[in-house]
């Protein structure tokens, strides 16, 4: 079997079984290969999520988290931190770089074996860009997190996100030190 015949057969068993997500994930074929990889998103597509993002956000107050029913999110305990690791991203980027796949593998074997569990993804960004771009910048950060963790079999419904942009930064900071850490996602867990 061809490696295209193998991936438009996940992306179909992916569809068939109600794959859900924003309209830009359910484009995104899963690759498989030795490691599970999600296809990065080109630079065309990428421009035109943002765009499509800031005029949605335009006029907008940032969003809050809405948690499933009767659950509320929380920080993990110090047990779980372990596992539930912030993830850090390049300027202005929102590819999953290879060094944080083994934290994400991680998160969604533990996801499995936890069937009541439900993470919220949260994106955040350095305080550099408008408020607008940064809260697109961090919804586009928390939505690769979303789909790699899918591409690894963890259900689309225990993933829920949210885009915080540049307002809840980690460190306070003005400078590259403090922008490195603030460029993140971060996860809360359901009670």
């Amino acid at each position: 079997m061809g490696k295209k015949a193998v991936i438009l057969g996940i992306l179909a068993l992916a569809l068939g079984l109600g794959f859900n997500g924003c309209a830009a994930a359910r484009k995104k074929p899963v690759s498989e290969t030795k490691a599970q990889v999600v296809k990065p998103i080109s630079p065309a597509e990428e421009e035109k999520i943002e765009e499509e993002s800031i005029v949605a956000l335009k006029g907008k107050s940032i969003p809050l988290a809405k948690a499933p029913k009767g659950r509320a999110f929380a920080e993990p305990t110090a047990e779980m931190r372990y596992i539930l690791t912030d993830i850090y991203f390049d300027f202005d980027k929102s590819e999953i770089k290879r060094e944080v796949r083994a934290t994400l593998d991680r998160i969604a074997s533990w996801l499995r074996k936890n069937r009541d569990a439900h993470l919220m993804i949260e994106g955040h960004c350095d305080e550099r860009g408008t408020e607008e771009y940064n809260l697109a910048l961090g919804e586009r950060r928390a939505l690769s997190v979303r789909r790699y963790l899918i591409g690894l079999r963890v259900p689309s419904g225990k993933l829920h996100t949210i885009s915080y942009g540049e307002s809840k930064p980690t460190d306070p900071g003005h400078n590259e030190n403090a922008w490195a850490k603030n460029r993140r996602v971060h996860f809360l867990i359901a009670k």
